[in-house]
C-alpha cells in the first residue's frame, strides 16, 4: 500500500471481546479503515489472514490455542510482506522483542490513546515502521542491554559492512528519527536519506526500521 488515502483492510486479533469492540469502534471512525475480520485466538488469525489477505493485522500477544507470537511467525512465513502491529499490556515483554526481530512492523500498548493508535496504523499501512519514542525505544533498549556476547558480536559484524554515513543513518533510525529528521540532523537532502536507508536495509538484510534499530542497540550493549 503506497498511500494512506487508500482503504486499509484490517484484521483484529484479541481474545477479549470488549477490547475488540473498542478497537473496532475507534478504527471505523476513520472512513479509510475497513475491519474485514476479527478473531479471538492465534490459530484462527493464521487462517483468517490466509483467507482475507488484509493490509494490516492488529495482533494481541497472550491468547488461547496459539499466542500472538506464534501466530505472527506463521503468518510471516507464509506472507513475508504482511504488516503486523503487535498489541501488548507489558512494556518489557520479551515476546514482543521476539516479534519485532521476526519482522513485525511494530507494537503498541493497549492503553495507547486513540489518536496515537490511528497514526501508528496509517504509518504502518503506508509502508513505514511504528517506532514509538515512549514505548518501542524502551523495549529496544531492554533488548540491547541484555544480549548474549555472540549476539553483540554478530550485530557489530553486520554493521561493519556499512559506510560511515550509512552507520550514521542507521543510528538515527534506531532513535526513531523520521526521514526528514535524519536529513536535518545530517545536513543531507531527503532523497539522499531515502537512498541510504534502502542501502542500510539491504546490507543488514533487514525488513524494516525496527530490525535496524535492534541491530544498532545490540551492537552498543556490553
Amino acid at each position: 500500500m503506497g498511500s494512506v488515502s487508500e482503504s486499509i483492510r484490517m484484521v483484529l486479533v484479541d481474545d477479549e471481546n470488549l477490547v475488540r469492540a473498542g478497537l473496532r469502534m475507534i478504527l471505523e471512525s476513520d472512513p479509510r479503515i475497513d475491519v474485514v475480520g476479527e478473531c479471538a485466538d492465534g490459530r484462527s488469525a493464521v487462517s483468517m489472514v490466509e483467507t482475507l489477505a488484509p493490509d494490516l493485522v492488529l495482533m494481541d500477544i497472550r491468547m488461547p490455542l496459539m499466542d500472538g507470537l506464534a501466530a505472527s511467525e506463521a503468518i510471516l512465513q507464509a506472507r513475508p510482506d504482511q504488516k503486523i502491529l503487535i498489541l501488548t499490556t507489558f512494556n518489557t515483554d520479551d515476546m514482543v522483542l521476539s516479534a519485532l526481530r521476526m519482522g513485525a512492523s511494530g507494537f503498541l500498548l493497549k492503553d495507547t490513546p486513540p489518536a496515537e493508535l490511528m497514526a501508528a496504523i496509517n504509518q504502518v499501512a503506508a509502508g513505514r515502521t511504528m517506532l514509538s519514542e515512549s514505548v518501542t525505544k524502551q523495549l529496544i533498549a531492554v533488548a540491547g542491554s541484555r544480549p548474549e556476547s555472540s549476539r553483540r558480536n554478530e550485530a557489530l559484524e553486520r554493521l561493519a559492512v556499512l559506510t560511515e554515513r550509512e552507520r550514521e543513518v542507521a543510528a538515527a533510525m534506531a532513535r526513531g528519527c523520521s526521514n526528514q529528521e535524519i536529513a536535518d540532523r545530517l545536513f543531507i537532502p531527503l532523497a539522499t536519506v531515502k537512498t541510504h536507508i534502502g542501502r542500510v536495509l539491504e546490507k543488514l538484510d533487514a525488513d524494516n526500521r525496527v530490525q535496524v534499530a535492534l541491530c544498532v542497540f545490540e551492537s552498543e550493549a556490553g
